[in-house]
């Protein structure tokens, strides 16, 4: 297994013209691999805008369309593992928000339908709800790098330990997070919780914003790398950036060691507190 390597988030800027924004990340998927990134991650909707207004206007099927066209063509010519971030897919009239993900040879090797959809109602703050147009997804989904097991969420899945606990029971090591967090919640929650799922896994996390707009909905950026112990070893602030890391899983076995939480779940008590 490949123990050290690099991985970059693209936090890139998103606007109205699908084909401006495709063109956009497909430049920024360029420079990442001269950063010598082997591992390529882009935002939540980077190929359309964020909204429920957008999302039957933008959807494509997969791996057809525009979107997967390049996403195919960009792993494939720059020898990458990429990590789509997410497109409104359509299946037989069903919308999604759906993260894909490409190997070097351009093929398709993992698809995510985000299962915990975005509906909130924060008074004096904002409100929210893709379940006005999206269906939810109803599976995990993971891809393995060189022998690593990496796991797929989606920005709202992030607030659910259940999830992220139950990628790291079948021993992934990285999660990524392609996300659109806003600027209610990013402020207070985006890098804690990052931090939490890391810390709670101890597994690295990738959380990939959009860049801030200032029209629509405005997405808070601050994309990040954080490392197994919950230390944010990379940042961006809120405009279009590429951040990189150079990811060592050794320290995932590290605190694995030094602090064995999952050798001493107590199963059988949580059994007792239960009944």
């Amino acid at each position: 297994m490949m123990k050290l390597f690099r991985a970059a988030l693209i936090q890139a800027r998103v606007g109205k013209s699908r084909s401006q924004n495709l063109e956009n990340a497909e430049i920024l998927i360029k420079k990442s691999k001269q950063l010598g990134a082997k591992l390529v991650c882009l935002p939540e909707c980077f190929n359309s805008p964020y909204g429920t207004g957008f999302f039957e206007e933008y959807a494509e099927s997969i791996p057809n369309g525009p979107t997967c066209e390049m996403l195919s063509r960009s792993a494939r010519e720059n020898q990458i593992y990429l990590v789509g971030g997410t497109l409104p897919e359509v299946e037989e009239k069903k919308f999604y928000n759906t993260c894909t993900v490409w190997n070097p040879e351009g093929k398709l090797i993992a698809k995510y339908r985000k299962v915990h959809l975005f509906d909130i109602d924060i008074s004096g703050g904002i409100t929210f709800k893709e379940s006005d147009v999206l269906h939810a997804g109803n599976k995990l989904e993971m891809f393995e790098m060189d022998g690593i097991k990496i796991g797929i969420g989606i920005c709202y899945d992030l607030r659910f330990e259940e999830l992220a606990k139950l990628y790291r029971m079948d021993e992934c090591k990285i999660l990524i997070y392609p996300g659109a967090f806003n600027m209610v919640t990013g402020p207070l929650h985006f890098e804690l919780l990052q931090r939490s799922r890391a810390l709670d896994n101890q597994v690295y996390v990738l959380g990939v914003s959009p860049a801030r707009g200032d029209k629509g909905y405005i997405a808070w950026g601050y994309s990040q790398v954080t490392d197994p112990w919950g230390k944010v070893v990379a940042q961006a602030k809120e405009g279009e950036e590429i951040i990189h890391a150079d990811i060592d899983l050794t320290e995932c076995d590290k605190v694995r060691e030094q602090i064995p939480i999952y050798k001493q779940r107590r199963t059988d008590l949580y059994d007792t507190i239960k009944k």
